[in-house]
């Protein structure tokens, strides 16, 4: 193991949304500086980073220029491009590697992935145009939930079926971009969790306690710790999110989303090679926030400690939410983080707050 980054080093972060913001806002504290490349002049990292590269990300001149700023680079995202990241890894270290990053790209490879390590997912089908869907719906009842393969994320490039005739498919694989698809089926859940997990480049790991999310029109809406889930099963998700960072030869934080089934049972959603919203509470119940353990990981430091002062609910800002914040700050034990978004176009994300309780007291959402 090299050893860790000596304060004044420069990370470099691919992607300049609210992510990378906070990751160099973390690493501004850790005494490093933050250089963003993200093709959008005004995104909200480059406000608080040292250097600004404005330029595509597959951009051979601009990922040149970063890996000789950096000393580091990570992503914020899991939609860049691997080539790009692929690009970098013999001039500068890149962590988390591009093979998870690969993974994670592909709904597919990601499940196949997962399943191979006995855990557990939704049934999948792989479909490459109408004839693929229909004999999926046959096979899954008539249910499922057709996504894109690559791309998309809060609940774009998506199709929902609910008793579906399998013959009346027609035209849906074109209308859907004439890409490749996958099929899942519907799965009965009690509810939703996510465990946000970190590998260290010492190997070591370590995961936060489980938080139960509730989306709304496919957007994360709250994340509530403790989860209202038996130990076993916390524990459970715990675990299954620590082999996949283990097995990934992973460095950095990665979320990872289950659904939960009657009596507990975990069935894994998807992979998040990165940073995650539904982690955005560790800034404020926890002494080492997602954020900073991730530029831990990556710059070599000891992992921090996971552990939770406070109970919580998160909430995400969508839109002209963001002006509720003076209203919000009129609150006791709460914390509120804007990304300094110059346009509050409705669904987008503009900031979250986070209430806090004495632990041992369950809370749910106030709204």
């Amino acid at each position: 193991m090299k050893a860790p980054l000596e304060p004044g080093a420069t990370i470099g972060i691919i992607g300049g949304g609210q992510l990378g913001r906070m990751l160099a806002m973390a690493a501004a504290r850790l005494g490093y500086h933050a250089a963003i490349l993200e093709p959008d002049p005004t995104c909200p990292a480059a406000e608080v980073a040292r250097r600004h590269m404005a330029a595509p990300y597959e951009d051979a001149e601009a990922l040149g220029q970063l890996a000789a700023l950096s000393d580091v680079v990570t992503y914020e995202f899991e939609n860049v491009p691997v080539g790009a990241v692929r690009s970098l890894v013999d001039r500068v270290p890149v962590n988390p590697p591009p093979e998870a990053l690969e993974i994670a790209q592909d709904r597919f490879s990601e499940k196949v992935f997962l399943n191979s390590l006995g855990i557990a997912t939704a049934p999948f089908a792989t479909v490459d145009g109408d004839s693929d869907l229909a004999q999926a719906l046959a096979r899954f009842g008539g249910n499922g939930v057709l996504k894109t393969r690559r791309l998309g994320y809060d609940g774009k490039g998506q199709r929902v079926f609910r008793d579906a005739n399998p013959k009346a498919v027609e035209g849906t694989y074109a209308a859907m971009g004439g890409v490749p698809l996958i099929l899942e089926g519907l799965v009965a859940f009690e509810k939703e969790i996510s465990v946000i997990a970190a590998r260290g480049m010492d190997g070591s790991v370590a995961a936060y306690d489980p938080a139960e999310n509730i989306h709304k029109n496919g957007i994360l809406f709250s994340s509530t710790v403790p989860a209202d889930i038996p130990p076993a099963t916390a524990d459970a998700a715990r675990n299954a999110a620590l082999s996949i960072v283990t097995a990934l030869d992973y460095v950095g934080v990665m979320g990872v989303e289950f659904f939960v089934a009657e009596g507990g049972a975990l069935l894994a959603n998807e992979i998040a090679p990165r940073v995650h919203n539904s982690g955005h509470w560790t800034e404020a119940a926890c002494a080492v926030s997602q954020f900073e353990q991730h530029i831990r990981a990556v710059a070599g430091l000891p992992l921090g400690a996971t552990a939770r002062h406070c109970d919580c609910v998160m909430e995400n800002l969508l839109g002209a939410e963001q002006d509720r914040a003076a209203e919000l700050l009129a609150e006791p034990d709460l914390v509120l983080h804007l990304y300094g978004k110059a346009e509050p176009r409705p669904g987008r994300k503009m900031g979250h707050f986070t209430r806090l309780f004495p632990p041992g007291k369950r809370h749910l959402q106030s709204r």
